[in-house]
C-alpha cells in the first residue's frame, strides 16, 4: 500500500516521502497515529503539486540567500578593541560585535548564525555566516587596537 508520510518515521522515511508498506502497518499504526495518509490517486496528485510549489519557493529562498551572502562577503569587518602591552585583547571579539558591524552596514544577521574563532589578539581572522540551509558567506574580521 502506498502512503504519504506526514512525519519522519524511523527506518521508513522523512516527512513528505511516498513509500510502500504493508496494508496492516499503514491502516493500524501509521494512519491512526497521524504519521501518514493513504496514498490515493488524488492524494498523490495533490502531494506532487505541493512538492512542485515547495521546490519553487525553496529555489527563490536559496537565490535570495546567495545574494545576501555576496553582500555580506563584500563588507569589510573592522573591529577596534582595547589591547594590553603584549598585543593581547582585554576580553575577546565575539559574534555579537561582528553582528553589530554588519547591522551598521545595513545587513541584519542573527548572531547565532555567525561563526568566528576565538579572537583574543590583533590580526585578521576568517569566519562564516550562515544565510540559509547550505548557503554560507565567508567573512574576514580584522581586529585593530583602539585608540
Amino acid at each position: 500500500m502506498k502512503i504519504i508520510l506526514k512525519k519522519e518515521v524511523a527506518n521508513l522515511g522523512e516527512a513528505g516521502d511516498v513509500v510502500e508498506v504493508k496494508t496492516g502497518y499503514a491502516l493500524n499504526y501509521l494512519v491512526p497515529q497521524g504519521f501518514a495518509t493513504v496514498g490515493t490517486k488524488s492524494a498523490l496528485k495533490q502531494h506532487e503539486e505541493t512538492l512542485r510549489q515547495r521546490a519553487h519557493k525553496e529555489a527563490k529562498l536559496v537565490a535570495d540567500a546567495e545574494a545576501l551572502a555576496a553582500r555580506i562577503s563584500a563588507v569589510e569587518i573592522k573591529i577596534a578593541a582595547k589591547v594590553g602591552e603584549n598585543g593581547k585583547l582585554y576580553g575577546a571579539v565575539t559574534s555579537a560585535q561582528v553582528a553589530e558591524v554588519l547591522a551598521a552596514a545595513g545587513i541584519e544577521v542573527e548572531r547565532k548564525n555567525i561563526s568566528v574563532p576565538d579572537i583574543k589578539e590583533l590580526g585578521e581572522f576568517e569566519g562564516k555566516v550562515k544565510c540559509y540551509k547550505g548557503v554560507f558567506a565567508d567573512i574576514k574580521v580584522t581586529v585593530v587596537a583602539a585608540e
